[in-house]
C-alpha cells in the first residue's frame, strides 16, 4: 500500500465522486483513479466504496479506513518535516501562523519577545484561517499559531491570549446605527450575513448566541473574510456580527454597535502541538501576558 493509494481514497472520498476527483484535484485520467481505488481495495480485501451514477458512497468499511488514512497522511507529512528540520543549519528559526488580521497587533511584540532572546532567529510567518492553522500545526509545519479554538484540537494545546467581544456591522446610514446598542430582536426582520465555514469557530458563536435569544436566524449570505464582509454588507446593506477588533479595517460607509444585553465574545489563542519541546516556544508561552496586552 502506498501513501498515493491514501491520497487518492480521500480525495475521492471528500469529493464524493470519481470524476471530480480526477479531474479537479488529482489532475488524472478518472479510469487511471478507479483502477487505483480498486487496486488498493484488493489490497485491503473488502470493497471501501459503493459506486453509482449519482457518485461514490463509502461502505461501512470504507468510513473506516477513511480515518485511518487521514492520520496516516498527517504522520507521514510530520516525518518529512521533521527529517527536513533536522537537515537545517543550527540557526533557530520559529514557523508562525496568524489567523488573518491578528498579526496586525501581535506581530510588533511577538517579534520584540523572540528577537530580545534569540537575536539571530528567523521568523517564518503564516496567515490564514484558524482551522488551516490548527491542520498545519497538527502536520508540525508550524510551532505555533494566533487562532480560535477549533474543535476537536486533538494533539493541540492552547493559552488563551485575549476575549474578543463581537460587535453589529451595518451600513453608516442604516437605520440601526442611530441606536448606541443593538439587541438580538432588533435584527430579526434583517438581511443578515453568517460567517462562512471557513471561519468555524465565529460562526458557532453567532449561532448559539441567536439560539439563546430564541430568534430563528435565517441569514441570506455567507461570508468569508473581513473584506468579503465589507463588499456583502456594502451591496445588500446586511447586518452582520464580527469580532470588535475588525472596526480598524472597517471603511467610513461601514459601522458598528455594541451588543445590549449578553455580549457574545470569542477567545484568541496561541496554540502549539503537545511533543513540540522548542525553548522559543516556552519563552512565548511565558510570555502570554504581555500578549494580552497588545493592540487589537
Amino acid at each position: 500500500m502506498e501513501l498515493r493509494h491514501l491520497r487518492y481514497f480521500i480525495a475521492v472520498a471528500d469529493a464524493g465522486s470519481l470524476t471530480v476527483a480526477a479531474e479537479q484535484k488529482l489532475h488524472t485520467s478518472q479510469p487511471s483513479l478507479s483502477r487505483q481505488i480498486r487496486d488498493l481495495e484488493q489490497e485491503v480485501g473488502v470493497p471501501l466504496m459503493n459506486r453509482s451514477a449519482q457518485g461514490v458512497e463509502l461502505t461501512p468499511a470504507g468510513k473506516a479506513f477513511l480515518e485511518h488514512a487521514r492520520m496516516a497522511l498527517v504522520q507521514a507529512e510530520a516525518a518529512k518535516e521533521a527529517a527536513l528540520r533536522a537537515a537545517q543549519p543550527a540557526k533557530p528559526s520559529f514557523a508562525l501562523g496568524f489567523m488573518s488580521g491578528a498579526e496586525i497587533g501581535l506581530l510588533p511584540e511577538v517579534e520584540r519577545i523572540l528577537r530580545d532572546e534569540f537575536p539571530g532567529i528567523e521568523i517564518r510567518l503564516s496567515s490564514d484561517y484558524s482551522p488551516v492553522l490548527a491542520r498545519a500545526l497538527m502536520r508540525r509545519k508550524l510551532d505555533a499559531a494566533f487562532i480560535r479554538p477549533e474543535e476537536p484540537m486533538g494533539d493541540l494545546a492552547c493559552r488563551r491570549v485575549r476575549t474578543d467581544p463581537l460587535v453589529f456591522v451595518f451600513p453608516s446610514d442604516h437605520k440601526l446605527a442611530s441606536q448606541t446598542a443593538i439587541a438580538p430582536q432588533e435584527i430579526a426582520n434583517e438581511n443578515f450575513c453568517l460567517p462562512s465555514r471557513a471561519a468555524p469557530a465565529v460562526r458557532r458563536v453567532v449561532l448559539d448566541y441567536f439560539k439563546r435569544a430564541g430568534i430563528d436566524l435565517k441569514p441570506e449570505h455567507e461570508v468569508h473574510n473581513v473584506v468579503h464582509a465589507i463588499s456583502m454588507i456594502t451591496s445588500t446593506r446586511a447586518v452582520m456580527m464580527l469580532p470588535a477588533y475588525t472596526r480598524q479595517y472597517l471603511p467610513a460607509s461601514i459601522t458598528t454597535r455594541p451588543v445590549k444585553g449578553e455580549v457574545p465574545t470569542l477567545d484568541l489563542v496561541i496554540a502549539y502541538h503537545k511533543a513540540n519541546k522548542s525553548p522559543i516556544l516556552k519563552l512565548l508561552l511565558s510570555r502570554v501576558g504581555k500578549l494580552a496586552g497588545a493592540p487589537s
